[in-house]
């Protein structure tokens, strides 16, 4: 579910994943109605954020059991997310996320699409997929180097483990570190439009990423056919 919101002078549309009973976690209709919300936005920057306790724990789990090890079904649900999160990266509005709680897998992968990733002292960071055999396919492998740089994306990606806030800042995961992170959305509204969205368009500018994203989609449905068993035990 996902909820959205503009302010009244139209400069900034809140979108929250409003899921909190499965930690914000995104089915296929959920990722369907997250690009609605991003590809409708008239406003000049997107604050997107999670309710409850934790801003994204990335693809609900029963969505990827569903797929009952198919590696074609796999490919597409991965192929879905990656979609969404280019639509974040080139919407021509500045996309903020407001991190606060967890942000897992695919949930981490939907904010490094983000321009600005601001998150709270209480905020978490992780891509746990390879504990049991998966890895997040929504643009990661693609997006985290470029975050990170070569070393630190293979180490955070390849130990599973969970980093807080103040080393995701050390590390550049996110750029800010704020109690409100709604706060440097609206200060980042109150800039020229035109300006920010030449900005974000020179800054953005990549040409190899298609490739990289069939690859990496291939890659997940491939796992996912390998290990449908191992993902089944983690929901018992």
């Amino acid at each position: 579910m996902i909820d959205v919101e503009t302010d009244a002078t139209r400069s900034i549309r809140t979108v929250t994943l409003a899921r909190p009973e499965a930690r914000n976690a995104l089915t296929v209709e959920g990722l369907a109605d997250l690009e609605t919300a991003i590809d409708d936005a008239e406003a000049s920057v997107i604050y997107l954020q999670g309710r409850g306790p934790a801003f994204c724990a990335g693809a609900d789990l029963a969505a990827v059991s569903d797929l009952d090890g198919d590696r074609e079904r796999a490919g597409e649900f991965a192929r879905l997310g990656q979609r969404v999160a280019r639509t974040i990266e080139e919407s021509p509005a500045v996309v903020v996320a407001g991190i606060d709680g967890p942000a897992r897998g695919g949930g981490l992968e939907l904010a490094l699409a983000c321009d600005v990733r601001v998150g709270t002292p209480d905020s978490t960071y992780g891509e746990p997929g390879v504990t049991f055999g998966l890895f997040g396919a929504w643009g990661g492998t693609v997006r985290l180097p470029r975050v990170l740089g070569e070393g630190d994306a293979l180490e955070f990606a390849l130990s599973g483990r969970t980093v807080d806030a103040e080393e995701a800042l050390r590390m550049g995961l996110i750029s800010r570190l704020e109690e409100e992170p709604r706060t440097v959305a609206e200060s980042i509204a109150a800039n020229a439009t035109d300006a920010m969205a030449v900005l974000k368009r020179r800054i953005r500018d990549d040409r190899e990423r298609a490739t990289q994203e069939r690859l990496e989609a291939q890659a997940f449905g491939d796992l996912v056919a390998a290990h449908a068993d191992d993902i089944d035990s983690v929901l018992e």
